[in-house]
């Protein structure tokens, strides 16, 4: 199954360290060149589904300013999913490739690893 391209930038942000919902938020954006800007519904949705089906986890919760703020991390089944999504698309990428030098004798470098 292709992984939506919000998704995929969730779990990227979350690769590295804990993020807090907001945190997400902004990583996201700026993972995706802006492509990919969540609004706070659309983000909270998506972080209950990928906490339900077990592609991040909670790391810790914290009050700030009388509001609880919720991190979270990339668990393994993520981390495996994550990485299926990118060979996916660096496979997909490989044949366009291909093919757009056939056609045309030219076309994009794909980059491996």
């Amino acid at each position: 199954m292709t992984m939506q391209e919000p998704t995929f930038f969730i779990l990227t942000a979350l690769v590295r360290s804990p993020l807090h919902g907001y945190g997400v938020m902004q990583a996201v954006e700026q993972l995706s060149g802006g492509r990919v800007v969540l609004k706070a519904g659309t983000l909270y949705a998506a972080l209950e589904r990928l906490t339900a089906t077990g592609l991040i986890v909670v790391d810790r919760e914290e009050a700030v300013a009388g509001r609880l703020r919720r991190y979270y991390v990339l668990s393994d089944d993520g981390r495996g999913a994550l990485e299926a999504a990118v060979e996916r698309m660096r496979s997909d990428a490989t044949v366009a490739a291909t093919r757009l030098r056939e056609a045309f004798g030219f076309g994009v470098a794909v980059q491996h690893g």
